[in-house]
């Protein structure tokens, strides 16, 4: 077993990592909140691997546990799903006093999370992830949201989970394309904070709940100095501009956010280079470790329609782009590109050929 304690605006919370923990969820959640409702929230993948097992740990703690299981896939981050859960917190009887369990991957923990921040104003959280993404990168952090048509995660809230419990286990029902997903937020860790750990992946030889505890880590550290996302943990945006937008023109369905991030990498690495702020030769060096992963390092989109989705980000501040830049393997910049600049940049980035 490893823990972590991160610090937050609404208190501290509590990481644990340990196989066979999701039998526990029902003993954990007993200690946090002095309500005894919960509603179980996941998708149709995992509600048919995991609810059972969490309900009945529920119940047994002396919950009345109530679930619900919405479609898989980034289109359920919606306004529709989200109305969804409001009504079945009020057919639950969900009060303040109560707890949400978000039991999946990265879409239920952001949904799940939105839902209960603004449900009377802030219930009880915890976060179960069950994909390799959302256990190193989107359940911890406080980050939550919705989709919107003309943007990703445009609606949203920060609003810290109040405990957060990984199961390793879980990974052993998880597709192969699921996972490698999750390695690209782990290759994204090591390539803007860790060479340490950049350089553990490129040998392939690890230990995954090692690694799964220092991706969390170095999360962990850059969120507590800059809870807010206004500093410091914008440089966990590297990839994340562009992929956004391959994601969006992709139709959120097409490709997952890992492939997309993937993608976003390999083209901030490009931009670095023509810059000369990232050092020749790191975007080969990424791109190796990228395709080792049976990722995607390259896209077949148009560099204007990238260009004209990425300028609604949220990155997009007074009309400049702060873009996320390596300096090295291991350490990142946020570099304030013009609009002019930028399309410049990515007009010449797609043009250039990928190792």
């Amino acid at each position: 077993m490893k823990e972590l304690q991160v610090g937050a605006k609404n208190g501290q919370y509590k990481i644990t990592i340990s196989s066979g923990i999701i039998k526990a969820v029902g003993q954990e959640a007993a200690a946090l909140v002095s309500g005894r409702r919960a509603v179980v929230v996941s998708d149709e993948n995992v509600a048919g691997l995991y609810m059972d097992t969490v309900v009945t740990s529920l119940e047994n703690a002396g919950f009345q546990a109530f679930s619900c299981v919405i479609p898989k896939g980034e289109a359920s981050k919606s306004q529709k799903y989200l109305f969804l859960l409001y009504d079945r917190f009020h057919e639950a009887g969900i009060t303040r006093s109560d707890i949400i369990i978000a039991l999946g991957g990265g879409v239920v923990g952001d949904l799940s999370g939105f839902a209960a921040s603004t449900w009377l104003r802030g219930c009880g959280l915890m976060q179960v992830p069950t994909t390799l993404l959302s256990q190193v990168d989107s359940s911890v952090g406080g980050k939550t949201a919705i989709d919107m048509p003309y943007g990703k995660n445009l609606v949203g809230s920060f609003y810290a989970p109040h405990r957060v419990l990984i199961d390793p286990d879980t990974l052993k029902t998880l597709p192969p394309n699921r996972f490698a997903e999750g390695m690209a937020e782990i290759i994204k860790h090591g390539a803007i904070r860790s060479e340490a750990l950049f350089c553990e992946l490129e040998k392939g030889e690890y230990d995954l709940s090692e690694v799964i505890y220092q991706n969390i880590a170095i999360k962990c550290s850059v969120v507590e100095k800059d809870e807010f996302d206004k500093g410091e943990r914008m440089i966990l945006n590297f990839g994340h501009t562009l992929g956004h937008a391959v994601e969006k023109l992709n139709g959120f369905r097409e490709m997952s956010h890992g492939e997309a991030v993937s993608i976003g990498m390999i083209y901030a690495s490009l931009i670095g280079e023509a810059l000369s702020v990232t050092p020749a030769g790191t975007t080969e060096r990424l791109s190796q470790l990228l395709k080792r992963n049976h990722l995607p390092v390259r896209t077949d989109l148009g560099a204007e329609e990238i260009f004209s989705c990425m300028i609604s980000d949220k990155k997009n501040l007074g009309g400049k782009i702060h873009y996320v830049l390596l300096t090295e393997i291991g350490k990142a910049v946020t570099y304030p590109l013009s609009l002019e600049e930028l399309q410049g940049l990515l007009h010449s980035a797609m043009k250039r050929e990928i190792q």
